[in-house]
């Protein structure tokens, strides 16, 4: 299989790390929306109540600084190189208009996902107490 067959197999939303952050904040008793399209950056997970947004980030297509995964492919750079400066552009763009209206907002690296007690620690943190117990 070539490489661009191999990318266009790649889903943008309901990706392994998504659903396994999903999974993990039901089952702490969280409820949340997916992919608001009324929300600045389309957030993986939203919640309204909180005005609080999680993205769920892949370490490749977000450029995740200091991974492995992140870098940038040797090959084809010129296409490459300036379509992933794109998506860290948009993040950015999205994260800072969140924050001007209010949002908090939590991402999750791809990488990180593989610490599942980290992460649960992480998302009772940034969610903060049940409003009606957990």
């Amino acid at each position: 299989m070539n490489r661009s067959e191999n990318m266009r197999r790649i889903r943008s939303k309901d990706t392994t790390p998504e659903l396994t952050v999903r999974r993990l904040v039901h089952s702490l008793g969280y409820r949340y929306r997916l992919h608001r399209k009324d929300i600045p950056g389309k957030p993986d997970l939203v919640f309204l109540g909180r005005k609080k947004v999680i993205f769920v980030h892949g370490c490749f297509w977000h450029q995740h600084p200091g991974c492995n995964e992140g870098r940038l492919p040797k090959t084809n750079k010129d296409y490459w190189q300036p379509k992933l400066e794109r998506n860290v552009a948009r993040d950015s763009a999205a994260q800072e208009q969140l924050a001007s209206l209010g949002w908090d907002v939590l991402v999750l690296w791809e990488c990180e996902i593989k610490e599942i007690e980290r992460v649960r620690r992480v998302l009772i943190d940034f969610l903060g107490a049940q409003k009606r117990g957990v």
